[in-house]
């Protein structure tokens, strides 16, 4: 499995506190074993993101994908819900 980022999403991973960042490459590494593991609570979303995965990263915190191809993930955003569902 291909993984790349938006740049906006690396500036904000740059930016939060470390153990969201540490918590972000735990879920990072199930994904990639499991994209549908329960854990992640892997869903589609819709409105302004439709046609977009989201993943949770902790209780509050979620990670926003685009499925490029079979291979092939691009995580786009990355916020609390609040942040992002406006």
């Amino acid at each position: 499995m291909e993984i790349d980022y938006a740049p906006r999403f690396i500036k904000k991973l740059r930016k939060t506190p470390k153990k969201i960042t540490v918590a972000f490459r735990e879920r990072l590494e199930i994904f990639i074993k499991n994209k549908y593991s329960p854990i992640l609570n892997n869903h589609q979303l819709t409105g302004q993101y439709s046609g977009l995965r989201s993943i949770n990263i902790t209780g509050d915190w979620r990670a926003i994908y685009k499925e490029i191809d079979k291979n092939t993930i691009y995580f786009v955003e990355l916020g609390t819900h609040s942040e992002l569902y406006k």
